[in-house]
């Protein structure tokens, strides 16, 4: 007859659930499933951190409370690392961060929109001519990148 291995968490590990504990040495944190370690990263490594406590709760080894309540992270951080991992996997924690695109008001945008400000252009207008969002083009001219040249009011 096949008798159940306890687990037997090294001493100075944290039980995360009976069969789940965790450990931190020397920099690194090492991950035990019943007495057999699973999973090592830096413990700096945050990325490698949420893709493993997410991989625990997807194969049921936790539930998400479990790891709130081990490693004092917050819920939504927990569920927001369930989520990546459900929709790209473990290669969604280690893929390059999405940054906006490049910049519209490039040095060359800029120095041509002065250009048709200094003509005494409306702002709008040239927005319009270039492109560039109306928005975006008064923004500019607000932060001081852009100047718009008043027109003088001459009264008769």
């Amino acid at each position: 007859m096949a008798q159940r291995q306890l687990p037997m968490f090294p001493e100075g590990s944290t039980e995360v659930t009976h069969d789940l504990a965790f450990e931190k040495r020397d920099g690194s944190v090492t991950y035990f499933y019943g007495s057999l370690p699973v999973f090592t990263h830096n413990e700096n490594d945050a990325a490698s951190f949420k893709m493993i406590t997410a991989q625990f709760y997807i194969n049921g080894y936790v539930k998400q409370m479990d790891i709130v309540r081990a490693f004092g992270v917050t819920p939504i951080s927990v569920k927001r690392a369930v989520k990546l991992y459900q929709e790209e996997g473990v290669q969604g924690f280690y893929a390059e961060k999405k940054t906006r695109g490049t910049a519209v008001l490039t040095d060359d945008v800029l120095l041509k929109a002065q250009q048709y400000l200094n003509e005494g252009q409306e702002p709008c207008d040239v927005a319009d001519q270039l492109g560039i969002k109306r928005d975006t083009f008064s923004k500019a001219i607000r932060t001081g990148r852009l100047h718009n040249i008043k027109k003088k009011n001459i009264k008769h």
